[in-house]
């Protein structure tokens, strides 16, 4: 039985004929031609013409496909071996080394980003200045010098929605407030704050005036649930009542810009850093007093970025600080670390004292950001490089990812875990105290923006 079918074998008949006439042979295409029942006007000189090159041409793009097959071959049988080679290599490396070490990868306490990101998302027009994850969904939200946020899904790797209301550059924003922690504030360098629904289709629902200068920072207030501080060039720090829009509080002490806030966890506390190369730490509950709890001097230029350091944190700092036992996890403002223009990290004590100085990136320090485990810190700077510091070893750089942007990155924000109930204290071997998350779903996603208008995500 022919595998052709009647017009593939016509075709193929009359390419016989063609190539044995064209080859001189005109008894073998003439017996050909008698023994296929093929008249004249079936195979005239012009269609033998249109025929004589077709075998040829067939021929030898079947030796082609040949070849290329026998090459794919190759190279399938190459990387099974290599495969199989690499699995009995990483057989030895696991029978070699401890399970912890071996289990590392699978632990989200010790899972730090790695190149290449997961995604590498376009659609900003200028420089990312801020990012912020959603505490619950999916959802990451950018903000940029072209006067736009966007919504994007970091599962996918979509962008879900531009939002335009700013006519100036947006310098920041951040997830909270009234509604199960479901309202968007952010700021922007044509002096106003605003507030957006996520569950309302990002409608905007309150317009903040009120600062003299671009709003440089916003962030809302934990605990307090309807709080949200910010900050500008106007050397103040402003806390205002969501539902209102009325500035309640007013923080005055620093001598220039202020460029970043934290709020503690609990909304007691709040760390704040700008021009005049000072950090100040607030305690909101003294509300007889607007100035500031303590102030911490040490770098030789602007700040640039401030965090309060996690509770998760105080095990591998206690004994840098020369304490026989972490703090307390109840208590949320025991360390600080600020990062500067003049290239370094400083973490500090509630006593402002600097323990430690971290010392490797080549270009402003633009953002820090705590691994929720507590053990590693995360910065990114203006070298276009993300640093990983060991605090359990001093503050030692142990990853660097290299260049993840062509150009200066302006953003990092780890992506917030999912918490389930109250971390509590347990007591080890000597009596020392060691927080122990309970319930605590850690999120291995991180996400980075820069002056090349790109948003990437790294994640396990």
């Amino acid at each position: 039985m022919s595998l052709l079918t009647s017009r593939q074998a016509e075709e193929l008949h009359k390419s016989m004929i063609a190539y044995l006439a064209a080859c001189n042979l005109t008894a073998m295409a003439a017996a050909l031609r008698t023994e296929l029942n093929l008249e004249e006007e079936q195979l005239d000189a012009a269609t033998v013409k249109k025929y004589e090159g077709l075998l040829g041409k067939k021929w030898t793009s079947a030796v082609r496909l040949q070849k290329k097959s026998l090459s794919l071959t190759s190279v399938l049988s190459w990387i099974m071996d290599l495969e199989s080679r690499n699995a009995a290599l990483q057989i030895e490396l696991d029978n070699a080394m401890p399970s912890s070490l071996s289990t590392r990868n699978k632990d989200p306490s010790s899972w730090l980003p790695k190149g290449p990101p997961r995604y590498t998302l376009e659609s900003h027009r200028n420089t990312i200045n801020c990012i912020a994850f959603h505490p619950i969904f999916s959802s990451v939200a950018t903000g940029s010098d072209d006067y736009t946020m966007e919504i994007w899904d970091w599962e996918v790797g979509e962008l879900e929605r531009t939002i335009k209301g700013h006519t100036r550059a947006v310098l920041d924003l951040d997830y909270g407030g009234l509604r199960g922690n479901n309202l968007l504030a952010y700021c922007s360098s044509d002096l106003t704050l605003k507030l957006w629904d996520p569950a309302d289709d990002y409608k905007n629902i309150r317009t903040f005036p009120g600062h003299d200068h671009s709003v440089s920072a916003v962030r809302f207030i934990p605990a307090s649930a309807n709080l949200l501080v910010s900050t500008n060039r106007d050397k103040t720090l402003r806390i205002r009542d969501v539902s209102t829009g009325y500035c309640v509080r007013t923080l005055n002490g620093h001598t220039a810009w202020v460029g970043d806030v934290f709020p503690s966890p609990d909304g007691r506390f709040l760390l704040s850093a700008g021009d005049d190369m000072t950090a100040r730490l607030w305690d909101l509950s003294v509300t007889t007093n607007t100035g500031s709890k303590l102030t911490m001097f040490g770098h030789e230029h602007y700040i640039e970025c401030c965090a309060l350091v996690p509770a998760s944190a105080y095990q591998y700092l206690a004994p840098v600080a020369g304490l026989k036992r972490p703090p307390q996890a109840s208590s949320l403002a025991e360390f600080m670390a600020t990062g500067s223009r003049d290239k370094t990290i400083r973490v500090w004590d509630a006593r402002g004292t600097c323990l430690m100085t971290l010392v490797g990136h080549d270009n402003w320090v633009r953002v820090l950001v705590f691994h929720p485990g507590g053990k590693y810190l995360l910065s990114v700077a203006d070298d276009k490089t993300l640093r990983c510091w060991d605090l359990s070893q001093d503050g030692r750089c142990v990853r660097v990812v290299g260049e993840p942007h062509q150009r200066f990155i302006t953003s990092l924000q780890w992506a917030p875990s999912i918490v389930q109930n109250v971390a509590t204290v347990e007591t080890i071997t000597g009596g020392t105290a060691r927080v122990k998350p309970q319930g605590v779903q850690i999120r291995c996603v991180i996400a980075i923006g820069g002056v090349d208008w790109k948003l990437r995500i790294f994640s396990s």
